[in-house]
């Protein structure tokens, strides 16, 4: 299986990384910061289009993780730690949310590390288990 694809982006100071297998579509990124998330745009995340402080403040906001960061060495960093404590959260119709630090045991017996927000399938038609994909709305999941 091929390794999945993890896009960066840097304005100097941070650095923006893009998991697009992770994403579910959530379109909090371009809502809330368009001038540095613009689907209509190639390359579609322009890290100089804002200041690091927003765009950390943004990516937080992600709700699959897709979205995340990284400071260049010697840059403070200005937004909280990933949550210590893991809180679950079922959304309508959607993804089993996992928000905090975990350790994810897959079927193959590998272990991946998840910090921040984590999305789980409800639906069982992810392409990408047992992480969401966005199909719950395409196959109009209820749940």
């Amino acid at each position: 299986m091929a390794e999945p694809i993890k896009k960066e982006y840097t304005n100097g100071e941070v650095t923006i990384t893009w998991e697009p297998h992770k994403c579910i579509h959530s379109k909090k990124c371009i809502t809330g910061l368009p001038e540095v998330f613009d689907f209509e745009r190639r390359p579609w995340i322009l890290a100089e289009g804002g200041n690091t402080e927003r765009i950390v403040k943004q990516i937080d906001t992600c709700p699959s993780g897709a979205l995340g960061y990284y400071f260049k060495e010697g840059v403070k960093k200005n937004s909280e730690e990933s949550t210590k404590e893991q809180i679950v959260e079922v959304t309508p119709n959607g993804p089993l949310m996992v928000y905090g630090n975990l350790q994810v045991k897959l079927p193959n017996g590998e272990t991946k590390q998840e910090h921040k927000v984590t999305a789980f399938c409800r639906c069982g038609g992810s392409q990408n288990k047992p992480f969401c994909d966005g199909t719950h709305k395409k196959i109009n999941f209820q749940g």
